[in-house]
């Protein structure tokens, strides 16, 4: 979703930097992009296909932006481009 904004680059999710590396590697200098016209971008990604939950995903980037103080810079504001057809629950 945030491919656009950045100029065709695919950014590296938060779950695969948690999955891969642990949540000490996954800080905003490693997830948060910038992107046209200084937009601040964050992927925050889901579980592969077929296992867990992409709300439980969603939540563990949010909670993990608002420990890390990401919320705390001057924003104007902040856009989350949920998948439409997140269905477990977990982020409704």
């Amino acid at each position: 979703s945030t491919r656009l904004i950045l100029r065709g680059i695919m950014q590296t999710t938060m779950m695969d930097i948690l999955r891969e590396e642990g949540e000490e590697a996954c800080n905003p200098e490693k997830v948060l992009e910038i992107g046209f016209e200084g937009i601040k971008c964050v992927e925050s990604g889901g579980p592969e296909p077929g296992v867990g939950c992409a709300g439980r995903g969603i939540i563990t980037a949010i909670t993990l932006m608002e420990m890390q103080g990401v919320y705390e810079d001057d924003l104007d504001f902040v856009f989350f481009d949920v998948l439409g057809d997140v269905v477990c629950g977990g982020f409704a």
